[in-house]
Order: C-alpha cells, then structure tokens, then sequence
C-alpha cells in the first residue's frame, strides 16, 4: 500500500516514503539505466534500502515515491536545505518503463512549488551528466537555468564526464507560475505568494 499523499501534481502524486515500497525503490536504483544516471556504482540490498526507508524522519532532508494514482513510478527528494542561504539540491529518477512519460518534470515542479510556498526557499539546484540528456530536458522543462558545468566530476561507464549544474530561483518560479496558470492563479495569487 502507497503512503499518504503529501502533494499532488497533474500527473503524480508525491507520497511518503513507507515500508511496503522497499521493493519498488530497490529494483529501480538497482537497475543499470537508473544507477548509471544517479551515480550509484555499489549494488544496494534490500537491507541497505530498509535501512534507507527506516531512517526517514531521522534528518532534514524530505524523500517522497513518485506515483500515478497509487502505483510507484519513481522517487524525488530534497537533500537538508542550507538554512543559511536558503537553497537545496533535489534529486530524482524515475523507473525505465515509466520515461517519456512526463512523471519527472511533474514530480520535479511539484516539489519546487513545495520549496519555494512551504519552506520558503529560495533556490533549489540540481546535478545531471552530460551523459543524461533526457535529465537536462526535464530540468529545463521545470524553469531550471544551466548554471555552470563541472568539468569531468562524474563517472559514467568508466569514463570521467562533466556534472552539469542547473538552478531555479524562487522568482524565476513565480514568474513562471503566473504566465503558466494565467488569470486562474492571478486571482489566488495571495494564496501562494
């Protein structure tokens, strides 16, 4: 059985990280089309990932299963915000049967939506390989800017390629949010802002 839903978006749902999705989170960070993505290069156990899912709430980050009316699609999470100035690095994947399908730019603005309404940040960035186009295109999609290229900072498939950096700002977001929802959330701007 999923989670609760914490948020929702127009395809996903985000819901909280459970026991009963042990298995679901460990198929997929196993499997070699998503690892390779999220630089995952040592096989994780179902222990490793009970022990993942069991220590949810210990800290600041905020981990969630991406799923499309109940069913698990993928996971997306912040890592604990720098209360200092006000930015987090979010991080995503989405199961290989699942790509294509927009659930990760879904999963991706939701989440931002929470960061900037509810936690009252002000930047959340993210990473990507040059080797995970398909990643870069739902960052963009999403409002990211490409900020800056870490040269040859990952590891894919034995080779040293480059980490592109991609940021959203809260009022890059906002302004987004405006000209994509119109006259609707114009009226309920103070709702959100």
């Amino acid at each position: 059985m999923p989670g609760a839903v914490f948020l929702e978006g127009e395809l996903v749902e985000l819901r909280t990280v459970e026991t009963d999705d042990i298995e679901f989170l460990h198929e997929m960070v196993n499997d070699p089309r998503v690892r390779n993505g999220i630089a995952a290069v040592d096989p994780i156990t179902r222990t490793n990932e009970r022990e993942w899912v069991e220590s949810r709430g210990d800290g600041d980050d905020s981990n969630f299963v991406v799923c499309d009316d109940g069913t698990p699609v993928g996971s997306i999470g912040f890592k604990a915000p720098n209360v200092i100035n006000g930015a987090v690095e979010v991080g995503y994947s989405v199961a290989p049967d699942h790509w294509g399908e927009g659930y990760a730019t879904d999963a991706l603005r939701t989440i931002c939506g929470y960061a900037f309404r509810e936690r009252r940040l002000n930047k959340v960035y993210a990473n990507a390989y040059e080797t995970n186009p398909a990643s870069c295109r739902v960052l963009e999609k999403a409002g990211f800017q490409r900020e800056g290229v870490l040269r040859e900072q990952g590891f894919v498939d034995g080779e040293h390629v480059d980490t592109l950096r991609y940021g959203l700002l809260f009022d890059e977001w906002k302004r987004d949010v405006v000209e994509d929802e119109g006259e609707e959330r114009g009226r309920t701007a103070d709702k959100w802002f």
